[in-house]
Protein backbone atom coordinates (compact mmCIF):
# COMPACT_ATOMS: atom_id res chain seq x y z
CA UNK A 1 0.00 0.00 0.00
CA UNK A 2 1.36 3.41 -0.92
CA UNK A 3 2.33 5.95 1.74
CA UNK A 4 -0.45 8.28 0.55
CA UNK A 5 -3.22 5.77 1.27
CA UNK A 6 -1.66 4.69 4.57
CA UNK A 7 -1.56 8.34 5.60
CA UNK A 8 -5.25 8.80 4.68
CA UNK A 9 -6.27 5.68 6.66
CA UNK A 10 -4.17 6.69 9.67
CA UNK A 11 -5.65 10.22 9.63
CA UNK A 12 -9.22 8.89 9.46
CA UNK A 13 -8.64 6.42 12.31
CA UNK A 14 -7.00 9.00 14.58
CA UNK A 15 -9.69 11.60 13.81
CA UNK A 16 -12.42 9.03 14.53
CA UNK A 17 -10.78 8.20 17.87
CA UNK A 18 -10.61 11.90 18.81
CA UNK A 19 -14.30 12.37 17.91
CA UNK A 20 -15.22 9.28 19.96
CA UNK A 21 -13.44 10.38 23.13
CA UNK A 22 -14.51 14.07 23.00
CA UNK A 23 -17.74 13.58 25.06
CA UNK A 24 -15.56 12.24 27.91
CA UNK A 25 -13.70 15.54 28.21
CA UNK A 26 -16.16 18.19 27.02
CA UNK A 27 -19.79 18.90 27.88
CA UNK A 28 -21.59 18.34 24.58
CA UNK A 29 -25.12 17.87 25.93
CA UNK A 30 -27.66 19.62 23.72
CA UNK A 31 -25.12 20.00 20.94
CA UNK A 32 -24.81 17.93 17.80
CA UNK A 33 -21.82 15.62 17.81
CA UNK A 34 -21.16 12.43 15.79
CA UNK A 35 -20.44 10.40 18.95
CA UNK A 36 -22.50 10.41 22.16
CA UNK A 37 -21.25 7.57 24.35
CA UNK A 38 -19.07 8.08 27.38
CA UNK A 39 -16.93 5.77 29.47
CA UNK A 40 -18.88 4.37 32.41
CA UNK A 41 -17.03 4.84 35.69
CA UNK A 42 -17.03 2.15 38.35
CA UNK A 43 -18.13 2.36 41.97
CA UNK A 44 -14.64 3.28 43.18
CA UNK A 45 -14.53 6.33 40.87
CA UNK A 46 -18.04 7.78 40.67
CA UNK A 47 -19.45 6.44 43.94
CA UNK A 48 -22.61 4.39 44.43
CA UNK A 49 -24.04 1.68 46.67
CA UNK A 50 -22.25 -1.40 48.04
CA UNK A 51 -24.53 -4.12 49.46
CA UNK A 52 -23.93 -7.57 50.91
CA UNK A 53 -27.07 -9.73 50.92
CA UNK A 54 -27.54 -12.95 52.90
CA UNK A 55 -29.54 -15.70 51.14
CA UNK A 56 -31.88 -17.80 53.31
CA UNK A 57 -30.89 -21.14 51.78
CA UNK A 58 -32.04 -23.09 54.85
CA UNK A 59 -35.62 -21.99 54.21
CA UNK A 60 -35.31 -23.21 50.61
CA UNK A 61 -34.13 -26.63 51.79
CA UNK A 62 -36.99 -26.80 54.28
CA UNK A 63 -39.50 -26.00 51.54
CA UNK A 64 -37.83 -28.53 49.24
CA UNK A 65 -38.10 -31.25 51.87
CA UNK A 66 -41.73 -30.40 52.56
CA UNK A 67 -42.55 -30.65 48.85
CA UNK A 68 -40.65 -33.92 48.58
CA UNK A 69 -42.62 -35.38 51.49
CA UNK A 70 -45.91 -34.35 49.85
CA UNK A 71 -44.77 -35.86 46.58
CA UNK A 72 -43.92 -39.14 48.31
CA UNK A 73 -47.32 -39.20 49.97
CA UNK A 74 -49.12 -38.69 46.65
CA UNK A 75 -47.00 -41.33 44.88
CA UNK A 76 -47.60 -43.94 47.56
CA UNK A 77 -51.33 -43.26 47.63
CA UNK A 78 -51.48 -43.45 43.83
CA UNK A 79 -49.93 -46.93 44.10
CA UNK A 80 -52.77 -47.96 46.50
CA UNK A 81 -50.41 -48.07 49.48
CA UNK A 82 -52.03 -47.06 52.75
CA UNK A 83 -49.92 -44.32 54.35
CA UNK A 84 -50.33 -43.09 57.89
CA UNK A 85 -47.97 -40.14 57.62
CA UNK A 86 -45.04 -38.67 55.68
CA UNK A 87 -43.15 -35.89 57.42
CA UNK A 88 -39.75 -34.26 57.74
CA UNK A 89 -38.00 -35.96 60.65
CA UNK A 90 -34.72 -34.05 60.63
CA UNK A 91 -34.30 -30.76 58.77
CA UNK A 92 -30.57 -30.48 59.50
CA UNK A 93 -29.78 -33.93 58.11
CA UNK A 94 -32.44 -33.63 55.39
CA UNK A 95 -34.29 -36.77 56.46
CA UNK A 96 -37.94 -37.72 55.80
CA UNK A 97 -39.83 -40.47 57.62
CA UNK A 98 -42.60 -42.47 55.93
CA UNK A 99 -45.04 -44.28 58.22
CA UNK A 100 -47.25 -46.95 56.66
CA UNK A 101 -50.46 -48.47 57.99
CA UNK A 102 -49.74 -52.01 56.80
CA UNK A 103 -46.30 -53.61 57.36
CA UNK A 104 -46.98 -55.99 54.46
CA UNK A 105 -46.64 -53.06 52.06
CA UNK A 106 -43.13 -52.16 53.25
CA UNK A 107 -41.19 -53.88 50.45
CA UNK A 108 -43.53 -52.46 47.80
CA UNK A 109 -43.05 -48.96 49.18
CA UNK A 110 -39.25 -49.29 49.30
CA UNK A 111 -39.22 -50.53 45.72
CA UNK A 112 -41.37 -47.61 44.54
CA UNK A 113 -39.16 -45.00 46.28
CA UNK A 114 -35.98 -46.53 44.88
CA UNK A 115 -37.46 -46.64 41.40
CA UNK A 116 -38.81 -43.07 41.32
CA UNK A 117 -36.05 -41.31 43.30
CA UNK A 118 -32.91 -43.42 42.87
CA UNK A 119 -30.72 -40.38 42.11
CA UNK A 120 -32.33 -38.10 44.68
CA UNK A 121 -33.31 -40.07 47.82
CA UNK A 122 -31.23 -42.54 49.81
CA UNK A 123 -33.04 -45.12 51.97
CA UNK A 124 -31.29 -45.14 55.35
CA UNK A 125 -33.44 -47.76 57.06
CA UNK A 126 -36.70 -49.66 56.71
CA UNK A 127 -38.51 -51.88 59.16
CA UNK A 128 -42.01 -52.79 60.25
CA UNK A 129 -44.06 -49.76 59.06
CA UNK A 130 -41.35 -47.07 58.91
CA UNK A 131 -39.02 -46.00 56.12
CA UNK A 132 -36.34 -43.38 56.74
CA UNK A 133 -35.01 -41.63 53.62
CA UNK A 134 -32.48 -38.87 53.12
CA UNK A 135 -31.73 -36.45 50.30
CA UNK A 136 -28.26 -37.24 48.94
CA UNK A 137 -25.56 -34.80 50.07
CA UNK A 138 -24.59 -34.16 46.44
CA UNK A 139 -28.19 -33.16 45.71
CA UNK A 140 -28.26 -30.86 48.75
CA UNK A 141 -25.06 -29.15 47.58
CA UNK A 142 -26.48 -28.81 44.06
CA UNK A 143 -29.74 -27.28 45.37
CA UNK A 144 -27.82 -24.75 47.47
CA UNK A 145 -25.55 -23.77 44.58
CA UNK A 146 -28.51 -23.50 42.20
CA UNK A 147 -30.40 -21.34 44.71
CA UNK A 148 -27.47 -18.92 45.00
CA UNK A 149 -26.98 -18.80 41.22
CA UNK A 150 -30.70 -18.19 40.65
CA UNK A 151 -30.74 -15.40 43.24
CA UNK A 152 -27.78 -13.73 41.50
CA UNK A 153 -29.54 -14.07 38.13
CA UNK A 154 -32.80 -12.59 39.43
CA UNK A 155 -31.01 -9.67 41.13
CA UNK A 156 -29.10 -8.99 37.91
CA UNK A 157 -32.35 -8.99 35.91
CA UNK A 158 -33.97 -6.62 38.38
CA UNK A 159 -31.02 -4.24 38.33
CA UNK A 160 -31.09 -4.30 34.52
CA UNK A 161 -34.80 -3.45 34.71
CA UNK A 162 -33.90 -0.56 37.05
CA UNK A 163 -31.38 0.74 34.52
CA UNK A 164 -28.12 0.64 36.48
CA UNK A 165 -25.14 0.55 34.12
CA UNK A 166 -22.56 -2.20 34.63
CA UNK A 167 -23.51 -3.49 38.10
CA UNK A 168 -21.17 -5.93 39.82
CA UNK A 169 -23.08 -8.90 41.29
CA UNK A 170 -21.17 -11.92 42.56
CA UNK A 171 -21.31 -14.74 45.12
CA UNK A 172 -19.46 -14.50 48.42
CA UNK A 173 -19.10 -17.89 50.08
CA UNK A 174 -22.09 -20.26 50.12
CA UNK A 175 -24.89 -17.92 51.15
CA UNK A 176 -23.95 -14.31 50.44
CA UNK A 177 -24.19 -12.03 47.41
CA UNK A 178 -22.14 -8.89 46.82
CA UNK A 179 -23.97 -6.15 44.90
CA UNK A 180 -22.19 -2.99 43.72
CA UNK A 181 -24.23 -0.31 41.93
CA UNK A 182 -21.98 2.44 40.53
CA UNK A 183 -23.48 5.88 40.07
CA UNK A 184 -26.83 4.94 41.64
CA UNK A 185 -28.75 7.96 42.95
CA UNK A 186 -32.06 6.50 44.12
CA UNK A 187 -30.48 3.95 46.47
CA UNK A 188 -33.67 3.41 48.50
CA UNK A 189 -35.67 2.35 45.44
CA UNK A 190 -32.84 0.13 44.20
CA UNK A 191 -32.67 -1.65 47.56
CA UNK A 192 -36.44 -2.07 47.58
CA UNK A 193 -36.32 -3.64 44.13
CA UNK A 194 -33.50 -6.01 45.13
CA UNK A 195 -34.97 -7.04 48.47
CA UNK A 196 -38.48 -7.58 47.20
CA UNK A 197 -39.07 -11.33 46.96
CA UNK A 198 -42.02 -10.96 44.56
CA UNK A 199 -43.20 -14.42 45.61
CA UNK A 200 -46.63 -14.67 44.03
CA UNK A 201 -49.01 -17.46 45.02
CA UNK A 202 -52.66 -18.31 44.48
CA UNK A 203 -54.33 -20.02 47.46
CA UNK A 204 -57.87 -21.04 48.29
CA UNK A 205 -59.38 -19.22 51.30
CA UNK A 206 -60.50 -21.59 54.08
CA UNK A 207 -63.48 -21.06 56.40
CA UNK A 208 -62.80 -24.13 58.53
CA UNK A 209 -62.74 -22.22 61.82
CA UNK A 210 -66.46 -21.55 61.40
CA UNK A 211 -68.69 -24.68 61.76
CA UNK A 212 -71.23 -23.09 59.42
CA UNK A 213 -68.61 -21.79 56.99
CA UNK A 214 -69.71 -18.21 57.67
CA UNK A 215 -67.15 -15.66 56.48
CA UNK A 216 -67.69 -13.09 59.27
CA UNK A 217 -67.69 -15.74 61.99
CA UNK A 218 -64.51 -17.27 60.58
CA UNK A 219 -62.77 -13.86 60.42
CA UNK A 220 -63.80 -13.02 63.98
CA UNK A 221 -62.43 -16.30 65.32
CA UNK A 222 -59.20 -15.83 63.38
CA UNK A 223 -58.75 -12.29 64.70
CA UNK A 224 -59.22 -13.55 68.27
CA UNK A 225 -56.52 -16.18 67.78
CA UNK A 226 -54.09 -13.61 66.39
CA UNK A 227 -54.70 -11.16 69.24
CA UNK A 228 -54.34 -13.96 71.77
CA UNK A 229 -50.97 -15.01 70.34
CA UNK A 230 -49.69 -11.41 70.26
CA UNK A 231 -50.76 -10.79 73.84
CA UNK A 232 -49.30 -14.04 75.14
CA UNK A 233 -45.83 -13.46 73.65
CA UNK A 234 -45.96 -9.63 73.76
CA UNK A 235 -45.23 -8.78 70.15
CA UNK A 236 -46.99 -7.15 67.21
CA UNK A 237 -46.27 -6.09 63.66
CA UNK A 238 -43.79 -3.20 63.61
CA UNK A 239 -42.98 -3.45 67.31
CA UNK A 240 -39.22 -3.52 67.98
CA UNK A 241 -38.62 -3.49 64.22
CA UNK A 242 -40.53 -6.73 63.57
CA UNK A 243 -41.07 -6.84 59.80
CA UNK A 244 -44.10 -8.33 58.09
CA UNK A 245 -42.59 -11.58 56.77
CA UNK A 246 -41.06 -12.44 60.16
CA UNK A 247 -44.33 -11.54 61.87
CA UNK A 248 -46.34 -13.89 59.63
CA UNK A 249 -43.90 -16.74 60.29
CA UNK A 250 -44.10 -16.15 64.04
CA UNK A 251 -47.90 -15.97 64.14
CA UNK A 252 -48.26 -19.21 62.17
CA UNK A 253 -45.67 -20.95 64.33
CA UNK A 254 -47.42 -19.86 67.56
CA UNK A 255 -50.85 -20.95 66.27
CA UNK A 256 -49.90 -24.14 64.41
CA UNK A 257 -51.60 -26.34 67.05
CA UNK A 258 -54.82 -24.31 66.88
CA UNK A 259 -55.15 -24.03 63.10
CA UNK A 260 -56.70 -26.75 60.89
CA UNK A 261 -54.21 -29.02 59.05
CA UNK A 262 -52.69 -27.65 55.83
CA UNK A 263 -53.66 -24.05 56.56
CA UNK A 264 -51.84 -20.81 57.34
CA UNK A 265 -52.66 -17.22 58.25
CA UNK A 266 -51.88 -14.29 55.98
CA UNK A 267 -53.09 -10.70 56.11
CA UNK A 268 -54.63 -8.11 53.86
CA UNK A 269 -54.53 -4.38 54.51
CA UNK A 270 -57.80 -2.82 55.59
CA UNK A 271 -59.23 -0.46 52.92
CA UNK A 272 -59.07 2.60 55.17
CA UNK A 273 -55.55 1.88 56.48
CA UNK A 274 -52.45 3.47 54.98
CA UNK A 275 -50.06 0.81 56.30
CA UNK A 276 -50.33 -2.83 57.29
CA UNK A 277 -49.44 -1.91 60.89
CA UNK A 278 -52.37 0.52 60.99
CA UNK A 279 -54.95 -2.05 59.96
CA UNK A 280 -54.43 -5.70 59.08
CA UNK A 281 -57.15 -8.26 58.44
CA UNK A 282 -56.27 -11.96 58.82
CA UNK A 283 -57.47 -14.71 56.48
CA UNK A 284 -57.03 -18.47 56.67
CA UNK A 285 -55.50 -19.98 53.52
CA UNK A 286 -55.06 -23.55 52.34
CA UNK A 287 -51.41 -24.50 51.89
CA UNK A 288 -52.12 -27.58 49.74
CA UNK A 289 -53.89 -25.70 46.95
CA UNK A 290 -51.25 -23.17 45.99
CA UNK A 291 -49.94 -22.32 42.53
CA UNK A 292 -46.65 -20.41 42.49
CA UNK A 293 -45.99 -17.33 40.40
CA UNK A 294 -42.97 -18.91 38.72
CA UNK A 295 -45.44 -20.33 36.20
CA UNK A 296 -46.18 -16.80 34.96
CA UNK A 297 -45.30 -15.98 31.39
CA UNK A 298 -45.73 -12.20 31.58
CA UNK A 299 -46.79 -9.34 33.85
CA UNK A 300 -47.91 -5.84 32.88
CA UNK A 301 -49.61 -2.68 34.18
CA UNK A 302 -53.27 -2.43 33.25
CA UNK A 303 -56.31 -0.42 34.46
CA UNK A 304 -59.70 -1.29 35.90
CA UNK A 305 -63.05 0.21 34.86
CA UNK A 306 -62.43 3.21 37.16
CA UNK A 307 -59.03 3.93 35.61
CA UNK A 308 -57.11 2.66 38.64
CA UNK A 309 -53.76 0.94 37.91
CA UNK A 310 -53.54 -2.78 38.58
CA UNK A 311 -51.17 -5.63 37.73
CA UNK A 312 -52.15 -7.98 34.92
CA UNK A 313 -50.55 -11.41 34.55
CA UNK A 314 -50.53 -14.21 32.02
CA UNK A 315 -49.71 -17.88 32.52
CA UNK A 316 -47.80 -20.17 30.19
CA UNK A 317 -49.24 -23.53 29.03
CA UNK A 318 -48.42 -25.46 32.24
CA UNK A 319 -49.60 -22.60 34.47
CA UNK A 320 -52.85 -22.27 32.49
CA UNK A 321 -53.55 -25.97 32.89
CA UNK A 322 -52.91 -26.02 36.64
CA UNK A 323 -54.73 -22.72 37.25
CA UNK A 324 -57.68 -24.03 35.28
CA UNK A 325 -57.79 -27.21 37.40
CA UNK A 326 -57.59 -25.23 40.66
CA UNK A 327 -60.37 -22.79 39.76
CA UNK A 328 -62.68 -25.44 38.25
CA UNK A 329 -62.54 -27.49 41.48
CA UNK A 330 -63.23 -24.49 43.74
CA UNK A 331 -66.07 -22.57 42.09
CA UNK A 332 -67.89 -20.23 44.52
CA UNK A 333 -64.88 -20.23 46.83
CA UNK A 334 -62.49 -17.33 47.40
CA UNK A 335 -59.12 -17.35 45.66
CA UNK A 336 -56.47 -15.35 47.51
CA UNK A 337 -53.83 -13.65 45.38
CA UNK A 338 -50.82 -13.52 47.71
CA UNK A 339 -47.73 -11.42 46.95
CA UNK A 340 -44.87 -11.68 49.45
CA UNK A 341 -47.27 -13.19 52.02
CA UNK A 342 -49.59 -10.17 51.65
CA UNK A 343 -53.11 -10.92 50.39
CA UNK A 344 -53.66 -8.44 47.56
CA UNK A 345 -57.22 -9.53 46.85
CA UNK A 346 -59.45 -12.57 47.33
CA UNK A 347 -62.19 -12.65 44.67
CA UNK A 348 -64.84 -15.38 44.50
CA UNK A 349 -64.27 -17.88 41.70
CA UNK A 350 -67.29 -17.65 39.41
CA UNK A 351 -66.05 -19.98 36.68
CA UNK A 352 -62.96 -21.78 35.42
CA UNK A 353 -60.03 -19.39 34.81
CA UNK A 354 -57.08 -20.34 32.64
CA UNK A 355 -54.48 -17.98 31.22
CA UNK A 356 -54.93 -14.39 32.50
CA UNK A 357 -55.86 -12.46 35.64
CA UNK A 358 -55.28 -9.20 37.54
CA UNK A 359 -54.04 -8.09 40.95
CA UNK A 360 -55.91 -5.11 42.42
CA UNK A 361 -53.85 -2.68 44.51
CA UNK A 362 -54.88 -1.02 47.76
CA UNK A 363 -53.05 2.30 47.33
CA UNK A 364 -54.17 5.82 48.19
CA UNK A 365 -53.48 8.02 45.18
CA UNK A 366 -53.37 6.97 41.54
CA UNK A 367 -49.70 7.92 41.36
CA UNK A 368 -48.87 5.68 44.35
CA UNK A 369 -50.86 2.83 42.80
CA UNK A 370 -49.12 3.26 39.45
CA UNK A 371 -45.65 3.28 41.05
CA UNK A 372 -46.52 0.20 43.09
CA UNK A 373 -47.86 -1.55 39.98
CA UNK A 374 -44.65 -0.78 38.05
CA UNK A 375 -42.51 -2.13 40.90
CA UNK A 376 -44.53 -5.36 41.13
CA UNK A 377 -44.42 -5.84 37.36
CA UNK A 378 -40.65 -5.29 37.33
CA UNK A 379 -40.07 -7.88 40.05
CA UNK A 380 -42.49 -10.43 38.58
CA UNK A 381 -41.05 -10.11 35.08
CA UNK A 382 -37.51 -10.39 36.40
CA UNK A 383 -38.50 -13.53 38.25
CA UNK A 384 -39.22 -14.50 41.83
CA UNK A 385 -36.24 -14.82 44.12
CA UNK A 386 -35.71 -18.48 45.05
CA UNK A 387 -34.94 -17.45 48.64
CA UNK A 388 -35.52 -14.51 50.95
CA UNK A 389 -32.68 -11.98 51.23
CA UNK A 390 -31.31 -10.33 54.35
CA UNK A 391 -29.29 -7.14 54.04
CA UNK A 392 -26.08 -7.76 55.99
CA UNK A 393 -24.04 -4.74 54.95
CA UNK A 394 -24.56 -1.44 53.17
CA UNK A 395 -22.03 1.22 52.27
CA UNK A 396 -22.58 4.36 50.27
CA UNK A 397 -19.40 5.32 48.43
CA UNK A 398 -19.13 9.04 47.70
CA UNK A 399 -17.60 10.36 44.47
CA UNK A 400 -15.05 12.50 46.37
CA UNK A 401 -12.79 9.56 47.18
CA UNK A 402 -12.93 8.43 43.57
CA UNK A 403 -12.15 11.94 42.32
CA UNK A 404 -9.04 12.10 44.49
CA UNK A 405 -7.93 8.69 43.27
CA UNK A 406 -8.51 9.56 39.61
CA UNK A 407 -6.54 12.80 39.97
CA UNK A 408 -3.62 10.87 41.43
CA UNK A 409 -3.93 8.32 38.64
CA UNK A 410 -3.81 11.11 36.04
CA UNK A 411 -0.68 12.51 37.69
CA UNK A 412 0.88 9.03 37.70
CA UNK A 413 0.03 8.63 34.01
CA UNK A 414 1.58 12.00 33.08
CA UNK A 415 4.73 11.27 35.06
CA UNK A 416 5.01 7.82 33.45
CA UNK A 417 4.51 9.29 29.98
CA UNK A 418 7.07 12.04 30.59
CA UNK A 419 9.62 9.52 31.82
CA UNK A 420 9.08 7.12 28.90
CA UNK A 421 9.01 9.91 26.27
CA UNK A 422 12.14 11.54 27.71
CA UNK A 423 14.07 8.28 27.66
CA UNK A 424 12.96 7.40 24.10
CA UNK A 425 13.88 10.83 22.74
CA UNK A 426 17.27 10.85 24.44
CA UNK A 427 18.14 7.33 23.31
CA UNK A 428 16.59 7.20 19.82
CA UNK A 429 16.49 10.84 18.78
CA UNK A 430 13.92 11.58 16.04
CA UNK A 431 12.57 8.03 16.17
CA UNK A 432 12.10 8.49 19.92
CA UNK A 433 9.92 11.55 19.19
CA UNK A 434 7.87 9.42 16.78
CA UNK A 435 7.54 6.70 19.45
CA UNK A 436 6.34 9.30 21.99
CA UNK A 437 3.69 10.62 19.57
CA UNK A 438 2.60 7.04 18.84
CA UNK A 439 2.37 6.38 22.57
CA UNK A 440 0.06 9.39 23.06
CA UNK A 441 -2.08 8.24 20.13
CA UNK A 442 -2.18 4.78 21.69
CA UNK A 443 -3.84 6.22 24.82
CA UNK A 444 -6.31 8.14 22.61
CA UNK A 445 -7.20 4.98 20.68
CA UNK A 446 -7.48 2.95 23.90
CA UNK A 447 -9.95 5.40 25.46
CA UNK A 448 -11.91 5.40 22.18
CA UNK A 449 -12.10 1.58 22.22
CA UNK A 450 -13.23 1.50 25.86
CA UNK A 451 -15.87 4.14 25.10
CA UNK A 452 -17.11 2.16 22.11
CA UNK A 453 -17.28 -1.07 24.12
CA UNK A 454 -19.25 0.64 26.88
CA UNK A 455 -16.74 -0.78 29.36
CA UNK A 456 -16.74 0.23 33.01
CA UNK A 457 -13.57 2.04 34.03
CA UNK A 458 -12.46 1.33 37.61
CA UNK A 459 -9.25 2.28 39.38
CA UNK A 460 -7.71 -1.10 38.42
CA UNK A 461 -8.70 -0.22 34.86
CA UNK A 462 -6.86 3.08 35.14
CA UNK A 463 -3.85 1.09 36.35
CA UNK A 464 -4.26 -1.04 33.22
CA UNK A 465 -4.06 2.08 31.03
CA UNK A 466 -0.84 3.20 32.74
CA UNK A 467 0.59 -0.33 32.47
CA UNK A 468 -0.30 -0.34 28.76
CA UNK A 469 1.85 2.74 28.25
CA UNK A 470 4.88 0.84 29.50
CA UNK A 471 4.06 -2.26 27.48
CA UNK A 472 3.27 -0.30 24.31
CA UNK A 473 6.74 1.21 23.99
CA UNK A 474 8.30 -2.28 23.98
CA UNK A 475 7.18 -2.79 20.37
CA UNK A 476 8.86 0.46 19.33
CA UNK A 477 12.07 -0.54 21.08
CA UNK A 478 12.13 -3.90 19.24
CA UNK A 479 11.46 -2.20 15.88
CA UNK A 480 14.06 0.53 16.39
CA UNK A 481 16.72 -1.95 17.46
CA UNK A 482 16.00 -4.07 14.37
CA UNK A 483 16.32 -0.98 12.16
CA UNK A 484 19.67 -0.13 13.78
CA UNK A 485 20.90 -3.70 13.17
CA UNK A 486 20.00 -3.54 9.48
CA UNK A 487 21.58 -0.08 9.17
CA UNK A 488 24.83 -1.34 10.75
CA UNK A 489 24.94 -4.11 8.12
CA UNK A 490 25.27 -1.42 5.47
CA UNK A 491 21.70 -1.27 4.19
CA UNK A 492 20.19 2.04 3.11
CA UNK A 493 17.96 3.81 5.63
CA UNK A 494 14.83 3.09 3.57
CA UNK A 495 15.69 -0.61 3.28
CA UNK A 496 16.68 -0.75 6.97
CA UNK A 497 13.27 0.62 7.97
CA UNK A 498 11.52 -1.88 5.72
CA UNK A 499 13.51 -4.89 6.96
CA UNK A 500 13.52 -3.67 10.56
CA UNK A 501 9.72 -3.59 10.72
CA UNK A 502 9.35 -6.95 8.92
CA UNK A 503 11.87 -8.71 11.17
CA UNK A 504 10.28 -7.30 14.34
CA UNK A 505 6.73 -8.50 13.59
CA UNK A 506 7.17 -12.07 14.85
CA UNK A 507 8.68 -11.02 18.20
CA UNK A 508 5.99 -8.34 18.72
CA UNK A 509 3.11 -10.70 17.87
CA UNK A 510 4.48 -13.54 20.05
CA UNK A 511 4.95 -11.37 23.12
CA UNK A 512 1.53 -9.73 22.79
CA UNK A 513 -0.28 -13.05 22.20
CA UNK A 514 1.13 -14.25 25.53
CA UNK A 515 0.00 -11.04 27.26
CA UNK A 516 -3.49 -11.27 25.74
CA UNK A 517 -3.75 -14.93 26.83
CA UNK A 518 -3.02 -13.99 30.44
CA UNK A 519 -5.52 -11.12 30.25
CA UNK A 520 -8.19 -13.48 28.87
CA UNK A 521 -7.64 -15.84 31.81
CA UNK A 522 -8.08 -12.88 34.19
CA UNK A 523 -11.28 -11.90 32.38
CA UNK A 524 -12.72 -15.44 32.45
CA UNK A 525 -12.02 -16.22 36.10
CA UNK A 526 -12.10 -12.72 37.56
CA UNK A 527 -15.06 -10.67 38.75
CA UNK A 528 -15.83 -6.96 38.99
CA UNK A 529 -12.74 -4.72 38.90
CA UNK A 530 -10.45 -7.63 37.93
CA UNK A 531 -12.44 -8.14 34.73
CA UNK A 532 -12.33 -4.38 34.12
CA UNK A 533 -8.53 -4.48 34.42
CA UNK A 534 -8.43 -7.41 31.96
CA UNK A 535 -10.63 -5.60 29.41
CA UNK A 536 -8.45 -2.49 29.64
CA UNK A 537 -5.27 -4.55 29.27
CA UNK A 538 -6.57 -6.48 26.23
CA UNK A 539 -7.77 -3.28 24.55
CA UNK A 540 -4.46 -1.58 25.33
CA UNK A 541 -2.44 -4.42 23.82
CA UNK A 542 -4.50 -4.30 20.61
CA UNK A 543 -4.16 -0.52 20.25
CA UNK A 544 -0.44 -0.60 21.12
CA UNK A 545 0.24 -3.12 18.36
CA UNK A 546 -1.74 -0.94 15.94
CA UNK A 547 0.06 2.29 16.84
CA UNK A 548 3.54 0.69 16.96
CA UNK A 549 3.28 -1.24 13.70
CA UNK A 550 1.00 0.96 11.60
CA UNK A 551 1.04 4.55 12.88
CA UNK A 552 4.76 4.60 13.72
CA UNK A 553 5.58 3.18 10.28
CA UNK A 554 3.49 5.85 8.57
CA UNK A 555 5.18 8.65 10.53
CA UNK A 556 8.70 7.26 9.96
CA UNK A 557 8.14 6.80 6.21
CA UNK A 558 6.59 10.26 5.91
CA UNK A 559 9.46 12.02 7.70
CA UNK A 560 12.08 10.01 5.83
CA UNK A 561 10.48 10.83 2.48
CA UNK A 562 10.00 14.56 3.16
CA UNK A 563 12.93 15.43 5.44
CA UNK A 564 15.23 12.45 5.46
CA UNK A 565 16.19 10.68 8.66
CA UNK A 566 19.68 10.53 10.12
CA UNK A 567 21.19 7.59 11.87
CA UNK A 568 20.07 7.44 15.50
Amino acid sequence: MSLKWRLVIASILVLSALIKIAPNFFNLEGKWWPAEGKITYGLDIQGGVHLVMGVDIDAVMKEKMTRTSRSLLEELKSADIKVKDVNVSNETLHEIKVTLENPNELSKSVELIEKNHKNYLQILSSGNVEILVKIYDTQVAEIKKLTLDQAIGVIRNRIDEFGVSEPSISAQGENRILVQLPGIKDSARAKELINRTAHLEFRIVSHELSPSGNFDENSKKLLELVQEAEKKSNYSLGKDGLNYVTYVKRINNDLKEKLPPNTMIAFTKAPEARTMEAGKLPQLLRTDTNIAGDLLEDAFVTYDERGQPQVGFKFGPEGSRRFGELTSKNINKQLAIVLDEVIQSSPVIQSKITSTGVISLNRGSQEDAFNEAKLIVATLRAGALPAALEQLEERSVGPTLGSDAIEKAKLAGLVAYAFIAGFMMLYYGVMGVIASIALALNVVCLIAVLTGLGATLTLPGVAGIILTMGVAVDANVIIFERIKEEFRKGSSLKLSIHDGFNNAYSAIIDSNVVAVSVALILFYYGTGPVRGFAVTLISGIVTSVFTAIFLSRVMIDLINERLGLKRA
